[in-house]
């Protein structure tokens, strides 16, 4: 594999880390600040909300993977980046509603629709455009010869 591609798919595993966390504590803090559940429908599983924010995730690694062996054009990346997984996350819920309850599309994209406009759904490409915004500015400087950081130990033996 080329230098250039791992080292592309190396920053994107560790950005879509850095998404999942970013998701997580902004869910965390708007579901205890606005006191309001992540999935209000009672008739959807546990799974879905997971399972969409896992997807949209997915999306993000794929998109940066892609995206970051050519880190020069930070906007196209950020936008695709935060559209797929908004998009990735909606559709997954709307399958998720489908599949878990009554089996009606129309009910499944009402529910996706409403949970993607919503607080939660709005941090998806929220955090994701921050993430592809690092992620492209850390391979923008991989590509121009930056050092990874060292702990003052790792010095050259004398």
């Amino acid at each position: 594999m080329e230098q250039r591609t791992r080292d592309a798919w190396v920053v994107a595993g560790f950005a879509a880390a850095l998404d999942l966390a970013l998701v997580v504590c902004g869910f965390g803090f708007v579901s205890l600040l606005a006191d309001l559940e992540v999935v209000g429908d009672r008739d959807v599983g546990v799974l879905v909300a997971p399972v969409a924010v896992g997807a949209a995730v997915l999306t993000v690694l794929l998109v940066l993977g892609l995206r970051l062996r050519r880190p020069e054009r930070m906007a196209a990346t950020v936008v695709l980046a935060a559209l797929g997984s908004w998009l990735t996350f909606v559709l997954v819920a709307a399958i998720g509603r489908i599949v878990s309850s009554t089996g009606d599309p129309g009910e499944g994209l009402r529910f996706a629709v409403v949970l993607g406009l919503g607080w939660f759904g709005l941090l998806i490409p929220l955090c994701a455009a921050l993430t592809a915004a690092v992620a492209v500015l850390v391979a923008r400087g991989r590509r121009g010869g930056m050092e990874r950081p060292r702990w003052p130990w790792e010095g050259d033996a004398e």
